[in-house]
């Protein structure tokens, strides 16, 4: 069950709306369900609707004449209370019980207070009605009404229980303000896919994802299309900004400008300004992140984040507040994959990074707020430009994204351990999109290593195939029941020997790294861990390079991509037989 709950001025206005056709014509029998007294004239169940609707305007506006200059300038409060799809239809009784509870708790009306104020319950749907109260007591004061939104997500929540309907996550008030009626109308009317406020909300997203400093934030609002406009103090320092979408304009033909504050509360300047302190590190050569010269700058900038998401993902396993920096700097890392994707997996990575932004907020604050080497990765990503959907690029977004999605489970159960329902959904979602990116990034390179391990000789492949039982006994199915095929995994262990390693140490250095559990297929999770460890080419059709003489081939170390940038952590548990983990979920 939601609540919505809104301010306004007319209370005439608001009701012509509720007893009339709707934008869509979309309202059906509206009829009053509650009221305050009992008595209130309904319009909809009167011969003479208009006449009606004048008297019930009067008598809800009676206090508010009376009260004068006192009576607050929005007096009209409105609450539109909707049950979750697939819940069962409430009768009148019911819905007139819930207005009831709401008014009464919200401290609109409370139990038993006879100078509470006016109020009215409409039903013009089946699913939902709108609460209209007048905010002038009897005794001519105006009520308390402190976390009213709270309150009636507080009540919900019972309400839900006790009638048996659909229960909703619990809010906590981190989540962003939901666009407006009015907002989703205005999307409709101009044939917008969405509202402005939620496109301007990913836009600014999008420019501070690893963003160096306040200019070149405010730079990247610009390049994006955006009007900005930075608010200054008289010492010339700016307080805050205002981004407006181009054509976006009111009534007056003035553009509609929305403060960053109002889009998310983690986009306030001075909320931004707390995350560019932390700083984006020294970006490493290729070199030094083990990364090939010959591969693109897009794939050299994915293969390095891939590491330092793993690290992340070891950081959210913790049990440690201090993780919930990591949120903000994986939120940076999605959103920065997510505009640079090729256009095949762009969609999906989008939804992923808007998902997740919900992931990102709560009320724990890191102590120890390190995000520097997320931060540099995204910066990385962005600055090397927008990845092709074939070869290296390809390969090496399928190998990101394959983290990725251990990171996201990784934050749904750090949330969930901390109670954080609505984090924890978010991130949830998150990861569905990010498998269905995968399995689009993924396809082609992991169809050639499929071929490439089929077409081994009988001998090799027999020998690969008992290296990996000896490593994986308890791999031989999948979690949805289907047989494994590990193909691409002998083909990939395959190409480590031929580059100079051992594939037994290589493939326990990679079982090592981090949890296998909630892998729909650690095949495929074990494919990119050793091709980024081995330094093979994410895709497969390229020649693996072979060693050097003398090189020691074995204990690559995991986090070699972000030993150098990445915050201090706790030594993570030694791994010992891989028969001993706990069996896959």
């Amino acid at each position: 069950m939601v609540p919505d709950i809104g301010r306004g001025s007319r209370t005439h206005g608001l009701l012509v709306y509720l007893y009339g056709p709707g934008k869509r014509e979309e309202h059906t029998d509206a009829h009053l369900v509650g009221s305050w007294d009992g008595f209130a004239p309904d319009p909809g169940r009167d011969t003479d609707p208009q006449v009606t609707l004048a008297r019930l305007t009067a008598a809800l506006d009676l206090r508010v004449k009376q009260a004068g200059d006192r009576a607050p300038a929005q007096h009209v409060w409105h609450c539109s209370v909707r049950t979750a799809p697939g819940d069962r239809r409430l009768s009148d009784e019911e819905w007139s019980a819930v207005a009831q509870r709401i008014v009464h708790a919200t401290g609109i009306a409370p139990d038993g207070d006879p100078d509470g104020c006016r109020w009215i319950a409409v039903r013009h749907a089946e699913d939902h009605i709108h609460i209209v109260a007048t905010l002038v007591r009897g005794d001519l004061r105006n009520p308390r009404l402190n976390y009213d939104f709270n309150k009636a997500q507080a009540v919900c929540r019972r309400i839900e229980e006790e009638m048996g309907l659909r229960r909703l996550n619990a809010g906590d008030g981190t989540a962003a303000k939901n666009p407006t009626s009015a907002e989703k109308f205005k999307a409709e009317r101009t044939g917008r896919p969405e509202t402005s406020r939620e496109t301007l909300r990913e836009a600014v997203r999008q420019a501070v994802a690893g963003a160096d400093d306040e200019k070149e934030f405010f730079t990247r609002l610009r390049e994006a299309g955006l009007r900005v406009k930075v608010r200054h103090a008289p010492s010339g320092d700016a307080l805050g900004y205002n981004v407006a979408l181009p054509g976006d304009r009111n009534r007056h033909g003035e553009p509609v400008w929305y403060p960053g504050s109002k889009l998310a509360p983690d986009l306030s300047l001075p909320k931004i300004r707390l995350r560019l302190a932390d700083g984006t590190a020294e970006r490493a050569t290729p070199s030094a992140t083990g990364g090939r010269p010959d591969w693109s700058p897009p794939a050299r900038e994915r293969r390095s984040a891939t590491g330092i998401a793993e690290r992340a993902a070891v950081l959210l396993d913790g049990d440690d507040d201090d993780a919930a920096a990591q949120l903000v700097g994986v939120g940076e890392l999605l959103d920065a994959v997510a505009q640079t994707s090729p256009a095949a997996t762009r969609a999906e990575l989008a939804a992923a990074a808007r998902a997740f932004e919900r992931a990102t907020r709560s009320h724990i604050r890191a102590e120890r707020a390190d995000t520097r080497a997320l931060r540099s990765a995204a910066r990385g990503i962005v600055q090397a430009g927008g990845a092709l959907g074939r070869g290296e690029d390809s390969g090496t977004t399928a190998m990101l994204v394959s983290t990725l999605v251990l990171v996201t489970l990784a934050a749904a159960r750090w949330h969930s351990a901390r109670g954080h329902a609505q984090q924890a959904h978010a991130s949830r979602q998150a990861a569905e999109h990010l498998r269905i990116a995968y399995r689009q990034a993924a396809a082609t390179p992991m169809r050639v290593l499929h071929d490439q391990g089929r077409a081994l000789p009988e001998a090799q492949r027999r020998t690969h195939e008992a290296t990996l039982r000896a490593a994986l006994p308890e791999q031989g199915e999948r979690a949805d029941g289907m047989p494994t095929k590990t193909d691409a995994l002998v083909a990939t262990v395959a190409q480590a020997e031929q580059a100079g390693h051992d594939p037994e140490a290589l493939l326990q250095q990679a079982i090592d790294m981090r949890e296998l559990d909630t892998a729909a297929d650690v095949n495929d999770v074990l494919v990119w861990r050793l091709r980024r460890l081995a330094q093979l080419p994410a895709h497969p059709g390229e020649a693996p390079r072979r060693l050097q003489t003398g090189t020691r081939p074995t204990k690559i170390s995991a986090n070699r991509t972000s030993e150098r940038n990445a915050p201090t952590a706790a030594p993570r548990p030694a791994v010992t037989d891989p028969r001993s983990r706990p069996p896959r979920r």
